[in-house]
């Protein structure tokens, strides 16, 4: 049996587009012990290993990476492990691809996580027997691995129907035939009423409870800007409008980040406070984005935040600011500089993984 479930609290990188980089990656578990938050959960939807090839072995380098980043988060304390999507595995769960999906948990087992996300999220759900497909196959998971917490996205995520014009009508009865049919120790990824919900309060979170019969973790999409629209942004405000008393009704609360991984630290500080964690420092932005970086950002964000890429180019800023963050030094001024320069620009191809 899975231990006694703790409050998961921190990051989930699952993002479309350009991807944080190893190092990035590696010292992000030691900001959040920091910050005193306690899970940081890799499912990049660049990883092509996780989703259209998820069937294949990470090559060699990939591989040692993982291993690194599972040694890293293990060493701070954070509660670290990988979503994979089996992309469209549901439509034909026959043996054969039983045993590539055990195959690939063996694999994903050597990197001894405690945590482990089947999702299911942004794939085409026109398939009368979803919920009960879906469960079908998160069963075999928890029983392969027994030892690990396993939680679930589904295709329906959020009450927003966007999710419906984008892959297909919800079946009938999905939410509870879902909760119905999964494994009683596993709990739902909800993003709230939106995809990318302004806020979220507690009677929110216990109309989908009511629906699933079961705790959801929160996955909440801020700061995340891969889309085309948001990708026009940096969001840097500290996480707010989320209800004080959303704890009693979640078994967590992950933020999907920013593709610009220093940058989203500060609505990171949001979620800490949220949950009585000690507030970050303007000393501690100092160290971890360097002392001018934040100095120029609070000047800065509001534009960034509220105005955008395509208001600062119509107003000429663009360029001017570029140049400003250019001059500055460290990986944090690097990431406002390649947003300002365009390397960040959201491509429709990266929906098609």
């Amino acid at each position: 049996m899975v231990a006694a479930k703790r409050f998961l609290s921190g990051v989930i990188e699952g993002f479309y587009g350009r991807p944080w980089c190893v190092d990035t990656r590696l010292a992000y578990a030691d900001y959040l012990a920091q910050m005193g938050l306690n899970t940081y959960l890799y499912c990049p939807k660049a990883d092509p290993w996780l989703r259209r090839r998820w069937q294949e072995a990470w090559p060699a380098q990939q591989w040692r990476q993982l291993v690194q980043l599972a040694e890293r988060c293990r060493a701070a304390g954070i509660h670290w492990g990988v979503g994979l999507s089996p992309f469209e595995l549901y439509r034909d769960y026959g043996a054969v691809q039983r045993g590539q999906l055990r195959a690939k948990l063996e694999c994903i087992a050597q990197l001894r996580a405690p945590l482990l996300a089947i999702l299911f999220d942004d794939m085409p759900g026109d398939l009368d027997a979803l919920a009960a497909r879906q469960a079908e196959i998160v069963a075999d998971v928890c029983h392969w691995l027994p030892q690990v917490r396993v939680l679930v996205c589904p295709t329906y995520y959020s009450f927003d129907p966007v999710l419906e014009r984008f892959f297909g009508p919800r079946p009938r009865e999905y939410w509870p035939q879902l909760g119905r049919d999964l494994p009683e120790s596993v709990d739902v990824f909800w993003t709230g009423n939106a995809v990318c919900s302004q806020s979220v309060a507690a009677s929110d979170i216990a109309a989908i409870r009511d629906l699933l019969g079961r705790t959801v973790v929160l996955w909440d999409n801020y700061p995340v800007n891969d889309g085309a629209t948001r990708s026009n942004f940096l969001y840097l405000e500290p996480l707010s409008r989320r209800d004080p008393e959303l704890r009693a009704q979640l078994g967590g609360h992950l933020c999907n980040p920013m593709n610009q991984a220093l940058l989203s630290l500060p609505a990171l500080a949001g979620l800490a406070t949220l949950y009585g964690r000690k507030a970050c420092s303007d000393r501690w932005f100092d160290d971890v984005l360097g002392a001018p970086t934040w100095a120029q950002l609070q000047v800065d964000r509001e534009l960034f935040q509220r105005v955008g890429l395509s208001a600062l180019e119509d107003a000429g800023r663009r360029g001017q600011l570029a140049r400003v963050y250019a001059r500055l030094p460290g990986a944090a001024a690097r990431e406002v500089a390649g947003w300002l320069a365009g390397e960040y620009t959201f491509d429709p191809q990266c929906l098609t993984d």
